[in-house]
């Protein structure tokens, strides 16, 4: 057994975990119950026990991006830096059967608008990120609404709120939790923003010259990208100033087949729950083929609705999720659960992104290959596109999540605040595609800082790659994570 503190993907999805891990041919097979939840009265209750989440009557009949409800102060405590004050939003959305639906987000104020009022507008927030966490859970009490009321695991929000723009944090997985759903998750995060700047105005956001823009990183940039295919047809009226994404995986079913039997195999069975819960053929047929019995059962499979995304990924690591169905790896090929994947989870789909965006990916992402996002770009770009794209020769895909946070910081700082970035080489249109050497040494402290130092990358004539690291710290990637708070609530 061996500790260890790693970033994993499944269905291109991040969690940061802290745990033991058995050796792969030791898998496991016990079922563990879901975590306690917090219901004290200092903490808000699971959205599953909390009033405030049931929509009003009329729900149904209000126009996408509608506001249905806004809950000030929601978190009697703020972990998160730079953060003054929140608010939650109900509002309605579309499912991915185009079915009217409802979500949450929850809005973090930057500590620089405490000046702002009409005698210093200067101090007025105008830049607005919709950071789409990677949750990656099937449990409808499992949401970022819900969770970041303990604090944020990655550090992002704390560096975005820094430089002075709100943060919106929609639960684009919708009400039932409907994980790996690209369109649902994609019209969940475009009325986020919709129903954001009906009520900002209350909350001194400069709605007048209000610019927003969307980040996600692998789990989170599969809300990220499917918000960016269907702006121009779902909400034309939005106009976003970019969209950042890395780590991004094109095609979920060619991840789900290199996650099987891995420590991430658990997220790939909580994605096939989750975006079942939108296709109602899918979910019948995956119900009718799972076993009734033996270790690996229909019970055992479902139990996913109850966990986090790090507890399902601790509950069925190293498992072959094959042997919960009857026919094996044939019923996850069946030609419905294909039509779902196209429909639902599959990019470069459902529209051309009419907004700058910038993309960055290494080369060697071992769970989603770099040449799936290198052609999902080059299609993009041959429909008229306007993308950065950053293919980065240096780490994996768990690596990439500190590598190119720096990169997304300054392209954010271009299109919000309209700073010069030095080395980027954004594009005014078309596209620019360019391998980079990026990288970052990630230590973690036994009190649970996680200090991100960049480094120097040296390529000789015959291609040796030497990574020299640097002594100093960059101030906004260095990231302070309380690894209590965190296991009582992420965990």
């Amino acid at each position: 057994m061996r500790l260890f503190v790693s970033v994993v993907l499944a269905c291109h999805i991040f969690v940061v975990q802290v745990f033991a891990i058995p050796q792969p041919h030791q898998p496991r097979v016990e079922h563990r119950s879901p975590v306690r939840r917090d219901n004290s009265t200092t903490h808000l209750p699971p959205p599953s026990v909390d009033p405030w989440f049931q929509p009003p009557a009329d729900w149904q009949l209000k126009t996408p991006g509608t506001v249905l409800k806004v809950r000030k102060s929601p978190y009697k405590n703020i972990t998160i830096d730079h953060c003054i004050d929140t608010f939650q939003i109900q509002y309605r959305t579309t499912d991915s059967q185009h079915n009217a639906s409802w979500a949450v987000s929850t809005q973090f104020i930057p500590a620089s608008h405490a000046g702002c009022n009409a005698s210093h507008p200067e101090s007025c927030a105008h830049g607005i990120v919709s950071y789409e966490i990677p949750y990656d859970s099937a449990d409808p009490d499992a949401t970022p609404s819900y969770l970041l009321q303990w604090g944020e695991p990655y550090g992002e929000m704390s560096d975005l709120l820094n430089r002075g723009w709100f943060v919106t944090v929609p639960d684009y997985e919708g009400p039932l939790s409907s994980y790996c759903s690209g369109v649902q998750a994609g019209h969940a995060t475009l009325d986020s923003i919709r129903a954001l700047l009906q009520v900002a105005g209350d909350f001194g956001l400069r709605t007048d010259t209000a610019r927003a823009a969307l980040w996600g990183y692998s789990g989170g940039s599969m809300a990220t990208e499917f918000a960016a295919e269907l702006a121009s047809s779902y909400a034309p009226d939005l106009q976003l100033a970019a969209v950042v994404e890395g780590g991004t995986a094109p095609n979920i079913s060619t991840v789900g087949k290199l996650m099987n039997k891995k420590d991430t195999v658990g997220l790939l069975i909580a994605g096939l729950v989750g975006i079942t819960s939108q296709h109602s053929d899918a979910r019948q047929y995956l119900l009718s083929r799972l076993k009734d019995s033996g270790p690996y059962n229909a019970t055992g499979f479902l139990n996913a609705t109850s966990m986090s995304g790090v507890q399902s990924l601790i509950n069925y690591e190293y498992q072959d999720v094959y042997q919960y169905f009857v026919g094996g790896e044939s019923d996850l090929d069946s030609k419905i659960f294909i039509d779902m994947y196209n429909s639902d989870a599959v990019m470069g789909l459902h529209g051309t992104p009419n907004m700058p965006m910038f993309i960055y990916k290494a080369i060697g992402d071992e769970m989603s290959a770099a040449n799936e996002t290198d052609k999902l770009v080059d299609s993009f770009c041959h429909q008229g596109a306007n993308i950065l794209y950053h293919r980065n020769m240096i780490g994996g895909h768990n690596q990439e999540l500190w590598q190119g946070r720096h990169r997304a910081l300054d392209y954010l700082s271009w299109a919000l605040d309209g700073k010069n970035v030095s080395g980027m080489e954004i594009p005014s249109k078309g596209c620019v595609i360019k391998n980079v050497t990026e990288a970052v040494n990630v230590t973690v402290t036994m009190n649970g800082t996680i200090v991100v130092n960049p480094v120097n990358v040296t390529i000789s004539a015959n291609g040796t790659i030497t990574l020299t690291p640097i002594s100093r710290t960059y101030d906004s990637l260095r990231n302070r994570l309380d690894v209590l708070g965190f296991a009582k609530g992420w965990l």
